[in-house]
């Protein structure tokens, strides 16, 4: 039996119930399909650096870069400077791990949810590849005559020819395995003249996939499409910046942040699963957060890790519920967080025990 060693960290806010209940159904989905998992948990967030002073100790990275995967809650707390916690955190776990893949699905699971007129699940079903590791998120920014009238901000665009060549190879992967091989470069290269980079680079390596219908769009044309024909797009490849923005207009369309999930990925490697809301502490220990992002980050997860039918069940489960109003809607407060948590493990466990194809 394959073992799975998976590092939890829960983190601030929500982040540790919705945590709970990705790892709920991760351990549901252990018991019928039969593969073991070897759960460390992790406590860094905001109460441990008040606490200790430490957002995550060498020691402790040491020891997650031997894992398999994270999956990870939330972090962001307003006892601290905004970004703090984030960028010692998920931003240390990005670039010191060289996650370079943001992979970020956005699936449309029961036409209720999307807030387009007539846009049905057939209608959205996108990957968004976004490069993790670059941008102006790798740049320190940089103050002159900071706080007087005469002062200038700064942070630099960088882009490498590595990182821009691997993340558009890894893209056209995808896209080849996809039914509809299609990929889209979404950048500003009219604008941002950096960009010829990704342009020439997505033309050269396109050459090597000649089953991959090729698009380009500027990302503010890309942002008007996908709100007036999401079905124009399969696979996407873009910028740090341009694929943060773009994702969560994704997410709305597809019900909200409280659906999204999304992985941080080097292929091989030890990776991180994460939903991608935030940490909202206003809803921290009531016990109303939306799990669902969680738990298909969960799914997400084991596929990554070759679990393939158990993330497919998981998967199929929470669509089922979801277009069937079983989960009336993705608004905090609409079930208990636990409540949704136990319903998607039960129902994971009758479709297994019929013979559902998973």
């Amino acid at each position: 039996m394959t073992t799975h060693r998976i590092g939890v960290l829960g983190g601030d806010g929500i982040g540790p119930e919705v945590t709970a209940e990705g790892v709920k159904i991760l351990r549901r989905a252990a018991e019928l399909f039969g593969f073991g998992l070897d759960l460390v948990d992790y406590p860094f967030g905001a109460d441990h650096c008040v606490k200790t002073k430490e957002l995550i100790p060498d020691s402790a990275f040491s020891e997650i870069r031997q894992l398999d995967a994270v999956l990870l809650g939330a972090i962001g707390d307003p006892r601290f400077e905004t970004g703090f916690l984030e960028f010692g955190i998920v931003g240390r776990l990005r670039f010191d791990l060289d996650l370079y893949v943001n992979l970020r699905p956005i699936k449309l699971y029961a036409e209720h949810l999307c807030p387009l007129k007539g846009k049905k699940p057939e209608h959205l079903d996108i990957v968004v590849v976004r490069e993790n590791t670059e941008d102006a998120y790798r740049s320190k920014p940089r103050f002159e005559n900071k706080g007087t009238p005469d002062e200038v901000a700064a942070q630099e665009m960088i882009y490498t020819r590595k990182g821009t060549e691997r993340i558009i190879r890894y893209a056209y992967e995808l896209a080849a395995a996809r039914p509809r091989k299609k990929l889209t470069l979404v950048d500003k290269a009219n604008a941002v003249r950096a960009h010829d980079l990704y342009r020439r680079v997505f033309d050269e390596v396109g050459r090597e996939y000649p089953q991959v219908q090729k698009d380009n769009a500027f990302v503010d044309a890309c942002c008007m499409w996908m709100v007036r024909n999401p079905e124009g797009f399969d696979t996407i490849v873009t910028t740090n910046m341009f694929g943060d923005i773009i994702t969560d207009l994704g997410a709305v369309l597809q019900g909200g942040l409280g659906i999204a999930a999304g992985g941080n990925i080097h292929p091989g490697q030890v990776s991180v699963f994460e939903p991608i809301h935030g940490s909202a502490p206003k809803y921290k220990g009531q016990n109303k957060a939306n799990p669902i992002a969680a738990i298909l980050a969960g799914a997400m997860m084991l596929d990554h890790l070759g679990e393939r039918d158990a993330a497919a069940r998981i998967e199929q489960v929470v669509s089922d519920l979801l277009a069937s109003g079983r989960i009336p809607s993705l608004q905090a407060g609409a079930m208990r967080t636990s409540e949704i948590g136990d319903l998607v493990a039960r129902e994971a466990a009758a479709a297994r025990s019929v013979g559902a194809n998973p």
